[in-house]
């Protein structure tokens, strides 16, 4: 009777184990009933029948990174299906581009499950389907771009990529999200071409640079010199109209003070009647000095007409004389 009370028991406590079954968050399990898909079972404590009802294995692929920078990828069996996103770093691989250049090419997908149980039966492996899928599409999306297109237009392969693959993977219950091209590494020699290619193109920015410059300062120092000229010029003009006008005003001051004098001297001889003779006498002595101003000009001779300037002369004297006694 103990003895079968202790099998009782272990039979329960074994169905207690093997019917409970815990799912963490963000996680699901298939359950299946003799072979058949029966449910699909959340996060939380679940129960199910042992030896009739049996959680569904299937593949993943786990990576490992080691600290060298290396990593190992392997298939791991289990019966969890993650809803989290999951990210698949795709080994390096060779595509032709359409100038048939061989470059060595890797990437990373993003996808995520919203439908485990196509996951499940839609295909015998998530992980490695969308791998070959990945790596299929990439080839054919490189082949129709030649070398120069390929690596300027990271942003379309991957646009194209992804709406391909997430067209693709509808059936699988997987959404992919994202995927980035890592790396795209062309042959040395092509890579070697390529770096002279961009040194010859920065020299020839660089010269193009320095010519704008120097064009740029010509122009700069023309106008420059342009401008002083000018100011120059209209200083110039200034002083010369201002001197022209200080020597109009000093010639009308001269003249003012001529005539003044002139006056003077007529209102003093108009007494005598004598101010046409001292006129005549004050115009014949400028014009003999105009005469005899000049350098090789000697003058030996007395012309006819002195006797009529002495004449002016001494009635001048004679007048200045009789104001002076008066």
């Amino acid at each position: 009777m103990s003895t079968l009370l202790v099998l009782l028991v272990v039979a329960t406590l074994y169905f207690v184990v093997k019917g409970c079954i815990i799912v963490e968050q963000q996680e699901v399990v298939i359950i299946q009933r003799l072979g058949k898909y029966k449910e699909t079972l959340s996060a939380g404590l679940n129960f199910i029948i042992p030896f009739i009802d049996a959680p569904k294995n299937i593949s993943r692929k786990v990576t490992v990174n080691y600290r060298d920078g290396t990593s190992n990828s392997y298939m791991q069996k289990t019966n969890r299906i993650d809803l989290r996103e999951t990210v698949i770093d795709f080994p390096r691989q060779s595509v032709i581009t359409k100038d048939n250049v061989s470059i060595s090419i890797n990437a990373v997908l993003y996808f995520q499950i919203f439908n485990p149980e196509k996951s499940v039966y839609g295909v015998e492996n998530l992980y490695e389907a969308i791998e070959k899928l990945t790596q299929t599409t990439l080839r054919q999306l490189i082949g129709k771009l030649e070398l120069q297109e390929t690596l300027t237009s990271r942003d379309k392969i991957n646009t194209e990529l992804r709406e391909t693959i997430d067209s693709a993977s509808d059936k699988w219950g997987v959404k992919v999200n994202r995927i980035e091209l890592q790396d795209i590494t062309p042959p040395s020699d092509i890579q070697a071409a390529m770096d002279k290619q961009m040194k010859a193109e920065r020299e020839k920015r660089a010269m193009i640079y320095e010519a704008e410059g120097q064009k740029e300062s010509a122009i700069r120092i023309a106008e420059g010199e342009k401008e002083a000229a000018i100011r120059q010029a209209e200083g110039e003009k200034e002083a010369a109209i201002l001197k022209a006008e200080g020597i109009a005003q000093a010639r009308m001051v001269e003249a003012e003070a001529e005539k003044e004098a002139i006056n003077r001297i007529i209102e003093a001889l108009s007494s005598k009647g004598q101010a046409d003779k001292y006129l005549i006498a004050m115009k014949y002595l400028d014009t003999m000095k105009d005469i005899t101003s000049g350098k090789d000009n000697k003058i030996v001779y007395m012309p006819y007409e002195a006797s009529a300037v002495l004449s002016s002369v001494d009635g001048i004297k004679e007048l200045l004389t009789a104001k002076k006694s008066a």
